[in-house]
């Protein structure tokens, strides 16, 4: 829910410092700033040692003024096995100057041999959530900004079946209380206000997922496919306040072209029907997929979208900087909007990529995007998919 883009300030401490190291021949220090941040990041000799960094985060937008935040990164191979794929565990912490908090919790953790796959993240934060209304027609002013509280655990409990091919339960709580609406009009109180869930609810939705991955290493895929296909229903019988059943496909593949560069492409969709509250319908934008529209920009029953990324990691010339482009399109229906092949909306962008941990092939990005609407900026470590 939180859409801004971060300033992650040891990170472009390093990308402007640690350059002149670069050049340099193998066995030289390199640059003060650059032995800072290996010491920082733990670099060592040992490829298979777990790697750890915090690093502080600055961020401002119109809705939170000035952001402080933390963000820790954990990434190790499940009995510092090589042959297991790549976990991860992610944390950022932020507070603001309107008094605005919240913690994040991303993981993707693979047992010995890969066996059991744990994937998933948590959200508990108070922040605003710019609302613009429903479906593709929405308009470009916000119709009203709603500060609340927002909670949200999604897990997939996956055990391997087939040689890469994962089979399991999926879990889905979110919660939207203590709601307070901001910038509706005086003379109609109900103006700017969602139709379903305008108060918040509480929704726990279960179901089933079918996951084929035989990436290795999820923040830098290099080469394989990822495909995933997933329901989850909530209702009175789980504790939900609203009915309705949530259907997700979400298909990557990853093309090596050259040496050190790699075309990607995602297919995503997200499908619901019932009734489902305003919150939990499908949502365009955000730092990973539609990059450049604001997370919810667009909402609705239905969104498709698609994306291509072509990346050089590193390029021929250095050992730790790379780059990447991005075209992306996509849209949200409904009811009242049904699917049109000439509606789908455009955002594209290019990005810089610098090699963070060289033992485990993990890039920083800052990516640049652009749509008819605005642009945004996201600093973050891994790739968008």
């Amino acid at each position: 829910m939180k859409g801004h883009s971060q300033i992650a300030l040891l990170l472009l401490v390093s990308f402007g410092l640690s350059m002149p190291a670069m050049g340099q021949e193998e066995g030289e220090s390199g640059s003060l700033f650059q032995r800072i941040l290996d010491n920082v990041r733990g670099v060592d000799d040992d490829p298979a040692a777990p790697k750890f960094i915090n690093y502080p985060t600055l961020a401002f937008s119109p809705e939170t003024n000035w952001e402080f935040g933390v963000s820790s990164l954990y990434v190790y191979s499940a009995k510092r096995d090589l042959s297991n794929r790549l976990s991860e565990i992610k944390v950022f912490t932020f507070y603001t100057l309107e008094n605005q908090y919240g913690i994040w919790l991303d993981h993707a953790l693979y047992t010995d041999k890969n066996k059991w796959f744990f994937y998933g993240r948590a959200r508990y934060q108070s922040f605003p959530l710019f609302y613009y209304g429903i479906g593709r027609d929405s308009p470009s002013d916000v119709q009203s900004v709603i500060d609340g509280e927002y909670i949200l655990f999604r897990e997939r409990v996956l055990r391997e079946t087939l040689p890469s091919l994962y089979f399991g339960l999926e879990l889905d709580f979110q919660r939207l209380n203590r709601v307070e609406y901001e910038g509706i009009g005086e003379a109609s109180p109900e103006a700017g206000r969602p139709s379903v869930g305008a108060l918040g609810s509480t929704n726990m939705g279960v179901g089933l997922g079918l996951l084929y991955d035989n990436i290795h290493n999820a923040m830098n895929p290099r080469h394989g496919l990822y495909s995933e296909w997933a329901f989850l229903k909530y209702g009175a019988q789980t504790g939900s306040d609203f009915d309705f059943t949530s259907y997700i496909v979400d298909n990557r593949i990853y093309q090596p072209v050259q040496e050190n560069n790699v075309l990607a492409a995602q297919l995503y969709g997200q499908f619901t029907s019932g009734n489902p509250p305003f919150n939990m319908l499908s949502l365009m934008g955000g730092e990973s997929l539609m990059r450049g529209y604001y997370l919810g920009r667009y909402r609705d029953r239905n969104l498709i979208a698609a994306q291509v990324e072509y990346r050089i990691l590193p390029f021929s010339f250095s050992k730790s900087l790379g780059a990447s482009v991005f075209l992306a399109a996509g849209q949200v229906f409904g009811d009242e909007h049904t699917f049109q092949w000439n509606q789908f909306l455009p955002t594209g962008g290019a990005g810089i990529r610098y090699l963070l941990f060289p033992e485990k092939d993990i890039y920083t990005r800052v990516d640049v995007a652009f749509t008819p609407e605005g642009h945004g900026i996201y600093i973050f470590i891994g790739e968008a998919f």
